[in-house]
């Protein structure tokens, strides 16, 4: 009895060392599988989700962004019909106040033509000479033909009177229509500016968004790769401790193209000249829709100066897509989408500022960019 519970003890310590020797093995399996199997990258690292996600707020502001800038093209472009629709109706003023100076010289001549048919038909001191010149005429039928006669004087005398005053009315209300047209014109411009003033600003704040996240980008992708070197590094570690085949990588670069273009050369002969011409203009009135030669709107200003022709070669939606230079010289045209200039220099332009007003000398606006006449 005693032998048998010695050998059960036996075979009982052995089952428990077999079971402790399988558990040993399990553990260790398990540590070579987590060693080899586990990739590096099993999950993306807070920088990377980080990087991501600045990612899909860029793309998000880029969007708002590129809507912006299309709501501003489309308010640069009203901008532009406008300002042809305020130069075209200066053109229809110019027209209607040459018109009224004719009316009115013809008014003035009908005037003093039925003044000196009154004079002659009532010179007679007693102011009876046409009535008896009609009762001295001889029979009744001669009476009456002179008597008629003189009646239809009058009425000629009123008709043509009547028909000038008219047109001359008829012009003046026309001019204070198209004047009517024109202020209401000027203020949908006014109301255009400051829209694209406005949304310029929130276009800026929006590519300052953009910018810093892109510098977010730019720093989480930096984390990332440090903590990627990081978890590569410490790979490398443990596939060496475990004896494993040496791990590689690669490395990619990435070359990035840029254009170029470039302004037309620039004369300085040519510069002094267009400044020469900009500089005999000052003082010339504004008006809508002049080219000169004593009357300018901004774009007529500009036309002359570049050309030294009297008409229009553009307007300043057209100024905007000539080549741009970013050290502008004398003689180059200062432009935004509602207003231009000649610049001589120092941050000064010569041009012709608005109804009301001159042309004079003042400073370069904000928002005006620098653009060479390419011809």
């Amino acid at each position: 009895m005693h032998m048998c519970g010695d050998i059960d003890n036996i075979i009982r310590k052995g089952e428990k060392m077999r079971l402790r020797r399988v558990h040993n093995m399990l553990i260790a399996s398990a540590l070579v599988c987590s060693m080899v199997v586990t990739p590096v990258f099993a999950e993306p690292s807070s920088a990377r989700e980080e990087e991501a996600q600045l990612k899909e707020q860029k793309e998000a502001a880029q969007d708002e962004l590129d809507d912006l800038q299309t709501e501003l093209n489309d308010l640069i472009s009203k901008a532009n019909q406008l300002e042809l629709d305020l130069i075209a109706k200066g053109e229809e003023i110019i027209q209607a106040e040459e018109d009224l100076k004719v009316a009115e010289a013809k008014k003035d001549e009908q005037y003093e033509a039925m003044k000196l048919r009154i004079k002659y038909m009532y010179e007679s001191s007693s102011g009876t000479a046409t009535m008896e010149k009609v009762m001295t005429s001889g029979d009744i039928s001669s009476i009456l033909s002179q008597a008629e006669y003189s009646q239809q004087v009058h009425e000629y005398d009123r008709d043509q009177l009547d028909e000038y005053a008219n047109t001359v009315k008829e012009i003046e209300d026309l001019q204070d229509t198209l004047e009517t047209e024109r202020a209401n014109l000027e203020e949908l411009e006014a109301e255009n500016e400051v829209q694209q003033k406005k949304l310029n600003e929130t276009i800026n704040d929006k590519k300052d968004d953009i910018s810093n996240l892109d510098e977010m980008i730019q720093e989480a992708a930096q984390r990332a790769e440090a903590e990627e070197e990081a978890a590569r590094q410490a790979e490398a570690a443990r596939q060496a401790a475990a004896q494993a085949a040496q791990n590689t990588g690669g490395g990619s670069t990435t070359t990035n193209t840029g254009g170029s273009s470039s302004a037309p050369s620039y004369s300085v002969s040519t510069g002094n000249t267009v400044v020469d011409r900009a500089y005999g203009k000052m003082g010339c009135p504004y008006v809508w829709g002049a080219t000169g030669p004593s009357t300018f709107d901004c774009s007529g200003f500009v036309g002359y100066c570049l050309t030294g022709s009297y008409s229009r070669i553009g307007t300043t939606y057209t100024f905007l897509g000539w080549p741009r230079v970013s050290n502008p010289q004398p003689g180059d045209v200062c432009t935004s989408a509602t207003h231009c200039g000649i610049y001589i220099g120092n941050g000064q332009m010569i041009h012709a500022p608005h109804t009301g007003d001159v042309v004079k000398i003042g400073p370069v606006q904000s928002g005006m960019v620098y653009v060479r006449y390419p011809y």
